[in-house]
């Protein structure tokens, strides 16, 4: 982690406790949205094992592995729910397949692109939600000021860390508040609270 992000955040005094006990690794940033956003559907309410077990199969139904829009599309509903997938998941992903094309997102520079255009662009496909592609935002595309306010970790970390006794509106007022001490580097913050929460707690 660059030395003056951690300087920045290390002026939260809560935060600066943390933050030599926690050890992050690099994000490798890529360009592949709607291979994350298939990802995304599968991983759903499932462990690690079984999502990649689950993703094996499904991609293991396209030449070279690749479920290209167009494929996806044209694959029976049957079939996608034979490799593992809920009745739900499996019109999610066709549901990112039919968005793909016809909004010809295959042509967009996600690189060059603004958190709220990226957003405003992905959260009208049905199964996808803000929190979604909140998640790759920060992990894929490394955005530094994500804060994901309706994640459970997140809540969790930030009440145990912070002492907060709030509830409600009065809760979320407060990690905002917080979160904007960490401003521009939101994302980095928010993932040493989740490592600290899964590794101390």
């Amino acid at each position: 982690m660059k030395q003056e992000i951690l300087n920045h955040l290390a002026n939260d005094a809560r935060l600066a406790t943390i933050l030599p006990l926690i050890s992050l690794p690099e994000i490798e940033t890529h360009n592949d949205i709607y291979a994350d956003l298939l990802g995304s559907i599968i991983s759903q309410q499932l462990s690690v094992k079984a999502a990649a077990t689950i993703e094996n199969r499904f991609l293991n139904l396209f030449p070279n592995q690749k479920p290209l829009p167009e494929l996806v599309l044209a694959t029976e509903h049957d079939v996608l729910r034979g490799v593992g997938l809920s009745n739900q998941k499996a019109s999610y992903m066709k549901n990112i397949a039919a968005y793909w094309i016809d909004n010809q997102l295959n042509t967009i520079d996600w690189l060059s692109m603004s958190d709220d255009d990226i957003i405003a662009t992905l959260t009208p496909i049905k199964g996808v939600g803000k929190w979604t592609v909140q998640m790759i935002l920060m992990f894929r595309l490394n955005r530094l000021d994500v804060f994901p306010i309706d994640d459970l970790g997140i809540r969790q970390g930030m009440i145990k860390i912070y002492g907060i006794e709030e509830t409600g509106k009065d809760l979320l007022k407060r990690l905002h508040e917080i979160s904007d001490q960490w401003r521009p580097y939101r994302s980095v913050a928010c993932r040493y609270v989740w490592k600290w929460k899964d590794t101390i707690i």
